[in-house]
């Protein structure tokens, strides 16, 4: 029997998700969680073979999780909707067996996880092309200041922040806007969200 710890903060998909696997006759589900936080705790409470997590959920998300879980022996399976290269590049470090995406229909779920069971990797088609994308072009100090865009902290709290002077700043931002090819602070925090290089 595969047991299974489900990660997803919309209850209706959770509930969902393990009525589905329940059906499946080797599939056991054994804990559900509504957050990454959560998941964590379940799976080393637990341990399960498979814990199948959504990203973006509250607390803490499922990247961060499958990050903690790296040592875990349970087996992890990104199901988001968000095809994004960021992501994905994410994902494989923190070395999950599968990132699947949730308008897939649902026997590939289940396909997917006795094909990660007998220790294959499994990814959504979507996302081998995404993986030959550009990566970041902004260094980690660039991606420390667009960080604090997106915050919405001025130019001036951004220098207090990274110890830098004001005009130092103003170059880092003027420096993102190029590497981006956007033209204000708005474009340039979508950009990089969408691209998923926001970490």
């Amino acid at each position: 029997m595969i047991r299974i710890v489900i990660a997803e903060d919309q209850r209706m998909l959770l509930g969902a998700l393990g009525s589905l696997l329940e059906l499946e006759e080797d599939m056991e589900v054994v804990g559900k969680a509504s957050n990454g936080e959560e998941a964590v705790e379940l799976v080393k409470e637990l341990i399960p073979d498979v814990c199948i997590m959504d990203i973006e959920m509250p607390v803490k998300s499922g990247l961060d999780a499958a990050e903690e879980m790296i040592d875990l022996p349970c087996k992890t399976i990104i199901l988001t909707t968000f095809a994004r290269s960021g992501y994905f590049d994410r994902a494989r470090k923190a070395q999950v067996s599968g990132y699947l995406l949730k308008d897939s229909p649902s026997e590939d779920l289940a396909r997917s996880i006795r094909s990660i069971m007998e220790g294959r990797k499994v990814y959504a088609p979507e996302l081998v092309d995404l993986a030959f994308e550009e990566p970041n072009p902004l260094t980690e100090r660039e991606t420390e200041v667009i960080k604090l865009i997106a915050d919405g902290k001025s130019t001036k709290e951004i220098a207090k922040e990274l110890f830098l002077t004001y005009g130092t700043v103003r170059n880092y931002i003027s420096v993102i806007f190029d590497k981006l090819e956007v033209s204000n602070r708005v474009e340039a925090v979508s950009k990089i969200k969408e691209k998923g290089w926001l970490k």
